[in-house]
């Protein structure tokens, strides 16, 4: 340790550190610019400069180790003069107005300038005529507002190892560059944006601009975390099995949901949507390396070491076993509450069980994870159908509504109820059961209305219990529909025909379905009032045969007037407001699609969740339901280079030939295999190490300020 004197403040620092840093770190603070706590040191900005007893000119404090005996002033009228003289060098080639800058207000150049007091009225201006590069994704370069410190140059290079990044120069002007000017992804850039994160004027700056939004950073920094309604560590665990720690990955997406498995083969993956790594080419396959994790977990670092409180003597009632109804009854388990779950069918599971296909999701993964949550002490009552939930209130604390919506809606046309018509829920539901065509009234030529996953749910259910013809119509464009890409392409690879843009004129038949009427869409949106407001193309009817016509338009929840609960739209529970699962009787709770309508599997979930913090908070709880399941990481923001990085292709899966899986439910999907999970996991740009780089601490955060120098 050394002993250094500071503006007559005694400090004693470890040995060889900077100056800069000691002071900075004792809450004394000296301007800088290129200086970055991250980064090695290069003095380049000449903002630091302070005095030094025994030494005849003044030395950049971030370049001064520290050692025994030092005295330093850190101002005085020689060092004002040169800090001003320095920046108004830096300004004369710098545009002058700050308003203009997307950075305005978060600038440290900016900050400097008044703490300064400098300007550059006194030097010649010069204009770069750089044009801002605008051509690579998620990064924008604008090198006119460049002032040369560094600090992205380092970070490249030094702090991630990636080395693309480098000091160029163009009609006697310096710029930072790729070499020969290649667009960052031709480079084997890693698109890490430490270089933005560093930059302190926004000369290198996000295109995802956190500006006038309510938007956290680190929701901004990593979208594929926010956009996860249960905010699952997908970067965490990512990380996790590129390194082939899959217990550890499995674990880190335990902390969030108890169907990891299940969600790995139908989660409606958001994450990818918002994914960074779609902007370069493809979004990583975020679904199937979880799924590739769950499947491969031993449960080493889960299984008998979560949370368990004590007992709290409290009794909950939740009717409906699916993901939301589940979820809930483990985190009330788990916070030591008594729960019952009250299913009204066979077994548990909601739709993953009756309304997603077996060929989909296998009935014994559904089965497994509910075990894990009728292992941690929920008891299930299944084949119990509530009629009166008010009355469980009076056996119990609290009491959920997690029912679902299992009843499907009918379209108001003509033809609407004839014999031959079949509603979506209804025929997946008894399909899940195991009945066969004959029994569910499903003939032979089926046509199903509805563009959505459910609708190609039950027209590819159709061609396995036999249907020689089928044909799915929908109101929106092929680019407008809601299936997942996925769906479509196996449903046409399966004979399955699809017609985007029909109106549904009418069914046909007397005595029972013998075809639809169709008109084309020329377009189609939905106005303020959420009313469809369609154009049809005249001229365009046309009529397709059959004998089978499956509604795929939406359902809703099983609710009347009856129940005692107070309702909206028919039979969608009422609660307090969108935020929270509270009903207006005292102890009653809602959450899940009986609320909102259908969403998915993980909207479930995270409904479940919250719906269990609520509970527990209301119950006498404290309502915090984290986990700390998997070990720390400590990943290493080296992450070096990789040639052909950007062009990196997205994994595909396994799919079962359509030959061999038309007529069983046996699993089409066997995701990605072994050979390709690791790369796919390396096609990460680990948003979340930008995370971990120091924010910049401006002269108003310190304690002790400087007067604004003259």
């Amino acid at each position: 340790m050394a002993v250094i004197t500071i503006d007559g403040t005694r400090l004693e620092v470890p040995d060889h550190k900077n100056v800069l840093d000691c002071a900075l770190e004792a809450g004394i603070y000296i301007p800088h610019l290129c200086h970055h706590p991250d980064l090695p040191e290069n003095g380049s900005c000449r903002m630091c400069i302070v005095e030094v007893e025994g030494e005849e000119q003044p030395v950049a404090s971030c370049m001064l180790e520290a050692k025994d005996g030092l005295n330093i002033r850190t101002n005085s009228e020689r060092i004002a003069k040169l800090r001003s003289l320095a920046l108004e060098l830096l300004l004369s080639g710098h545009p002058e107005d700050c308003s203009t800058c997307p950075k305005y207000g978060s600038c440290e150049l900016q900050t400097l300038i008044q703490y300064i007091g400098a300007n550059n009225a006194r030097m010649r201006c010069r204009t770069k005529g750089f044009k801002a590069e605008e051509s690579n994704p998620l990064i924008i370069h604008d090198m006119n507002r460049c002032v040369l410190c560094g600090r992205c140059v380092r970070a490249c290079n030094d702090l991630r190892g990636v080395k693309v990044l480098q000091y160029q120069k163009k009609d006697l002007e310096t710029y930072v560059g790729t070499l020969h000017n290649k667009l960052l992804k031709d480079a084997d850039c890693r698109f890490c944006q430490a270089c933005t994160e560093v930059c302190p004027t926004g000369t290198i700056r996000d295109k995802r601009q956190l500006i006038e939004t309510t938007a956290k950073k680190e929701d901004v920094v990593v979208p594929c975390r926010s956009a996860c309604p249960a905010h699952t560590d997908v970067p965490r665990y990512i990380r996790f099995v590129k390194e082939g720690k899959f217990d550890e990955a499995a674990a880190v997406i335990r902390e969030k949901v108890p169907f990891p498995k299940a969600l790995g083969y139908v989660c409606n993956h958001v994450c990818e949507l918002e994914c960074k790594r779609l902007e370069v080419n493809e979004a990583m396959s975020i679904r199937n390396i979880k799924r590739y994790a769950a499947e491969h977990d031993t449960g080493s670092c889960w299984k008998g070491k979560g949370k368990q409180l004590s007992d709290s003597g409290k009794r909950v009632c939740i009717v409906g076993g699916g993901p939301a109804g589940m979820t809930a009854a483990y985190y009330l388990r788990k916070q030591g509450h008594a729960v019952t779950v009250k299913e009204a069918l066979p077994t548990v599971g909601g739709m993953m069980g009756y309304g997603i296909p077996a060929y989909r999701l296998p009935r014994e993964i559904i089965a497994e994870e509910a075990a894990v949550i009728t292992d941690a002490g929920v008891q299930v009552e299944v084949n119990t159908r509530v009629k009166q939930p008010l009355e469980l209130l009076q056996q119990y604390d609290a009491v959920l509504m997690a029912i679902g919506a299992h009843v499907g809606a009918r379209l108001p046309m003509e033809g609407n109820d004839l014999p031959g018509t079949l509603l979506n829920i209804d025929f997946l539901r008894e399909a899940s059961l195991g009945k066969n065509a004959e029994e569910i009234g499903m003939g032979k030529r089926v046509i199903v209305l509805g563009g959505g996953n459910v609708a190609f749910d039950c027209a590819r259910t159709a061609k396995r219990l036999g249907a020689e013809e089928i044909h799915l119509a929908c109101l929106e464009a092929r680019e407008a529909m809601t299936a997942d890409d996925e769906e479509i392409e196996q449903a046409t690879e399966e004979g399955i025909f699809v017609h985007p843009a029909q109106t549904f004129e009418r069914i046909t038949g007397t005595d029972r379905v013998e075809g639809v009427d169709f008109m084309n869409v020329k377009s189609f949106h939905f106005d303020e009032n959420r009313r469809a407001v369609i154009e049809k193309e005249e001229g365009s009817e046309h009529h397709i045969a059959a004998d089978t016509v499956i509604f795929a338009v939406g359902q809703r929840p099983d609710l009347t007037e009856a129940s005692g609960l107070t309702l909206f739209r028919g039979s969608y529970l009422v609660v307090e407001d969108k935020t929270t699962s509270t009903t207006d009787h005292k102890g009653m709770f809602a959450a899940g699609d009986v609320v909102h309508g259908t969403k998915s599997v993980i909207q479930a979930i995270a409904d479940g969740r919250n719906a269990a913090i609520e509970i527990d908070r209301f119950l006498g709880g404290d309502g915090d339901i984290t986990e700390t399941l998997a070990p720390a990481q400590n990943p290493d923001p080296y992450i070096g280079s990789i040639e052909g990085f950007g062009y990196q292709e997205r994994k595909g899966t396994e799919v079962t030939p359509k030959e061999q899986r038309q007529d069983n439910f046996d699993l089409v999907d066997h995701g990605i295999c072994s050979g390709d999970i690791c790369a796919e996991a390396g096609r990460c740009l680990q948003c979340d190490l930008r995370l971990q780089i120091t924010p910049p601490r401006l002269w108003g955060d310190y304690s002790e300020k400087k007067e604004v120098q003259s």
